[in-house]
């Protein structure tokens, strides 16, 4: 009676221990469904929206990524052609493209000025107004402006208006920004 208590017991917790390791299979499973299709995991790639808009506090609507970092150019690129890489890139992290057809628009952003170009470490960058936007480590946050006016990597950075022209300097009314290329 005893011994066929003992192989109840050990049947049960066989069974046990099986379900567990089936739940535990099909978490993994599914971890690495979601890892592939990009659903976990951080990429600065992007196939929807690719720019939009945002008031950055201090200087007006400049354009920002899908997740509300604010986007800079720098003068260095001197339109259209990526000159940003290597340790530059890993503090300026360009916008880059997956799609197979035009960036999207979306706020005040237009789309008229909103295309992508090759990216030397391959690819294609984003571009607005023939010039290649990137993201700032130092930005932590949607919306923040960190990266403004710096001379990070031999040039100076600016953000964008949705108009295509550099912000320079801190709106005095909260406006857009403005200013030319130079």
């Amino acid at each position: 009676m005893k011994e066929e208590m003992i192989v109840r017991t050990l049947r049960s917790n066989a069974k046990r221990y099986q379900v567990r390791l089936v739940a535990v299979v099909l978490l993994a499973v599914l971890g690495l469904i979601a890892a592939g299709s990009g659903v976990a995991g951080t990429s600065h790639a992007t196939s929807s929206v690719a720019v939009k808009t945002h008031k950055i506090s201090g200087y007006g609507v400049a354009l920002v990524n899908k997740s509300g970092r604010t986007l800079y150019i720098y003068m260095k690129d001197k339109h259209r052609r990526v000159t940003c890489t290597g340790s530059c890139a890993g503090v300026w992290h360009p916008l880059k493209w997956k799609g197979s057809g035009k960036p999207k628009a979306g706020g005040a952003a237009k789309s008229s000025l909103l295309s992508s170009d090759k990216n030397p470490s391959g690819g294609r960058v984003v571009t607005y107004n023939n010039w290649p936007l990137y993201t700032y480590t130092g930005d932590t946050g949607s919306a923040q402006s960190n990266g403004e006016g710096s001379t990070l990597n031999g040039a100076k950075w600016y953000m964008v208006s949705p108009k295509g022209t550099l912000i320079k300097r801190k709106s005095s009314g909260g406006g857009g920004g403005g200013g030319g290329w130079g």
